[in-house]
């Protein structure tokens, strides 16, 4: 073969090499990339947490109920006859021990002086003996019978003069008189408890009535604070003074009584008014409405972003149902609650915890 032959065989043979080397290295840096590319990880989901921290927290509880006069009673006349003399009429102002109606009753005039005039008999009478006795003309041993005659003849007359105050109608107490049935020159005849001549009620102290559910009761003591509003524009802070330990056969509810101040006397009887229910602190996280939600098995509570960035479930007790927040008891110490998103994950999950918002 002709030395030329050989070098172009050559030639070709070395670029046939050279070209299948390169088509061959980029294949297996191709493949040593692939083998060594890790995999890429989706993208947590993101939620906005609120960090809470547990605070004493007074639970307020808003009812609605009515104002009642402390105290309420009848003046009454306690024996027959006709009403000479009214003294008052709706809305007076009366003291305790003021006479308020006097009732006709000669019988018990006519007895007064009966007894009257027996005391003077037995004083003279009493006089003369003992001078008797003095003298020596009369028994000593009659003085103790001649003292005794004088006392009942003393006792008589008291008796008559307490018949003839009968006639006369006192106030019980002091208050304002809202209701008055009868008339001057009306004769009343006294049958078993008496005739009601006017009706008093105390406004000083007013008490705020309200009625509590067996849920709510729990916290409502006497001697806890209130703040009692009314329809008539008063406002006066409270206390409690009674909650009745016997629910209502229709309602299943029970009593409590506000005390209220009310020297002025501004606040009426029977007014509605709104009461708030201060209750003991009780340490609790303010929280917005939305975050509250259910678990997969339906219990009520929030959930949050634990230490190891995963969501748990928290069950809740609701402290107090606000207008635009919750009160909740029952969270761990420092929980990060889910405020957005918390409907779109699940328990267990990996998520990215954003701040939430101030919440207002």
């Amino acid at each position: 073969m002709k030395p030329s032959r050989i070098a172009a065989a050559a030639l070709v043979i070395g670029g046939g090499v050279w070209i299948g080397s390169g088509v061959l290295g980029r294949d297996a840096a191709k493949q040593a990339g692939q083998q060594t590319k890790e995999p890429v990880a989706a993208p947590l989901f993101k939620v906005a947490v609120l960090q809470t921290q547990p605070q004493m927290h007074q639970r307020r509880v808003t009812l609605s109920g009515r104002t009642e006069a402390d105290r309420k009673v009848w003046a009454v006349a306690r024996v027959s006859g006709v009403i000479l003399e009214l003294r008052v009429r709706r809305g007076s102002v009366v003291q305790a021990g003021e006479v308020i109606a006097t009732l006709s009753d000669e019988a018990r005039i006519a007895q007064v002086l009966q007894a009257k005039a027996r005391l003077e008999q037995r004083k003279s009478e009493a006089q003369a003996r003992l001078r008797l006795i003095e003298l020596g003309s009369y028994p000593s041993i009659n003085r103790p019978q001649i003292e005794a005659e004088l006392r009942a003849a003393e006792a008589g007359l008291a008796q008559a003069q307490l018949e003839q105050k009968k006639g006369e109608v006192i106030a019980p107490m002091s208050g304002v008189v809202v209701d008055v049935p009868v008339e001057a020159g009306q004769a009343v005849q006294v049958m078993m408890s008496g005739v009601n001549v006017a009706e008093i009620i105390a406004l000083d102290p007013m008490l705020a009535v309200v009625e509590v559910a067996e849920r709510q009761l729990p916290g409502v003591q006497p001697g806890g604070k209130a703040e009692v509003r009314t329809v008539t524009g008063q406002q006066r802070e409270g206390t409690i003074r009674f909650v009745s330990k016997k629910a209502s056969a229709g309602t299943r509810t029970y009593r409590v009584d506000v005390e209220v101040k009310n020297p002025d006397g501004a606040i009426p009887d029977g007014v509605t008014s709104e009461v708030d229910l201060l209750l003991a602190p009780v340490p609790a996280v303010r929280v917005p409405r939305s975050a509250l939600t259910f678990s997969s098995d339906g219990k009520l509570g929030v959930r949050h972003v634990g230490q190891d960035g995963k969501v748990a479930f928290a069950p809740v007790s609701i402290v107090e149902d606000g207008q635009h927040a919750l009160w909740l008891g029952g969270l761990p110490e420092g929980a990060r609650v889910i405020v957005e998103g918390q409907d779109f994950v699940k328990e267990g999950e990996a998520v990215e915890a954003v701040p939430a918002k101030a919440q207002g």
